[in-house]
């Protein structure tokens, strides 16, 4: 098992106290060893830079002492801390106390605080003056006139409407029971109609085949004329298609070569096709010998 860093010796006694008390020593080690005299080893880290009083150097600010914390007084109920530290430059030493009136570090003693106020006016800007100091003469008429001004607004706009939102207020808390009533059985129906539409699209989705991510369109009469405008216009487009392909059939089969040119047009003729064309070609050809045949046997007959 781990250890936890904590050595007892055989002598210790538990009656004896804590490790600490029968060392003789502090929780807090060399930072307490002052502890006696209300003084606490912190470490301390400069809020701003200084010039240190006794060797006349420049220490800049975020440095780190171990300094001497005391508690010196209160500020109402907020105590206030002095910070002892030792130059590291020298042997001086400098004193810097909390000041929570005004939020910030004091230099007390050993050095002085390096003045970084940026003066606006110095600087080629404007200072920025306050307009409404205490003392100031101020024009009774202006001051009239802002009194009724806020006076006319109080009553026009203010008050009317603190009255209706007081008026509304009164409406819908006046009856919380009735109101939750309402309300529930305004959501209660809300979800039947709901649970009876997503039955129906469940319905007709495993009619269809549909898959169950799809989201379908609201029904409504717009989207009924849509629908029905679009299914006329497919129905028509496949009529003309069918036609189309009768009229296209039909030719193919009444249309055929008259001639050994149109045959061999083709790269590759058709055996059916060519021998179809050729038996047409000697029926008629028969048909238009055995024609000629017979006119011309009339016109050579004898006449009695």
């Amino acid at each position: 098992m781990q250890g936890f860093n904590k050595y007892y010796p055989p002598d210790w006694d538990p009656s004896k106290g804590g490790l600490n008390k029968f060392r003789g020593t502090h929780a807090l080690g060399d930072r307490a060893r002052k502890l006696d005299q209300g003084i606490l080893i912190t470490r301390f880290e400069l809020p701003f830079n200084i010039w240190c009083g006794t060797c006349n150097n420049h220490i800049g600010m975020g440095v780190r002492y171990n300094a001497e914390k005391k508690k010196i007084g209160n500020y109402l109920s907020t105590p206030i801390y002095s910070f002892r530290c030792k130059c590291h430059l020298c042997d001086g030493w400098f004193e810097i106390q909390t000041d929570p009136k005004n939020t910030q570090y004091v230099v007390t003693s050993g050095a002085r605080r390096k003045d970084e106020d940026w003066d606006p006016e110095q600087n080629g800007g404007f200072a920025i003056h306050d307009t409404d100091k205490e003392g100031v003469a101020v024009d009774p008429l202006v001051a009239l006139e802002k009194t009724a001004g806020a006076e006319k607004m109080l009553n026009e706009v203010h008050k009317p409407r603190i009255e209706a939102l007081q008026g509304l207020s009164d409406h819908y808390n006046s009856d919380p029971y009735s109101l939750s009533v309402k309300a529930r059985h305004k959501f209660r129906q809300e979800k039947k109609v709901e649970q009876t539409k997503r039955k129906a699209e469940d319905e007709l989705k495993g009619r269809y085949g549909l898959p169950s991510t799809l989201k379908l369109v609201e029904e409504d009469d717009r989207a009924k004329e849509e629908a029905h405008a679009q299914w006329l216009k497919g129905k028509q487009d496949l009529a003309l298609q069918g036609n189309a392909k009768r009229r296209k059939l039909a030719l193919d089969v009444v249309s055929f070569p008259t001639s050994s040119s149109a045959a061999s047009s083709s790269k590759r003729p058709d055996p059916v096709s060519s021998l179809k064309a050729r038996v047409l070609q000697n029926t008629a050809a028969r048909h238009s010998s055995s024609i000629f045949g017979s006119i011309a046997s009339t016109s050579t007959r004898p006449k009695g």
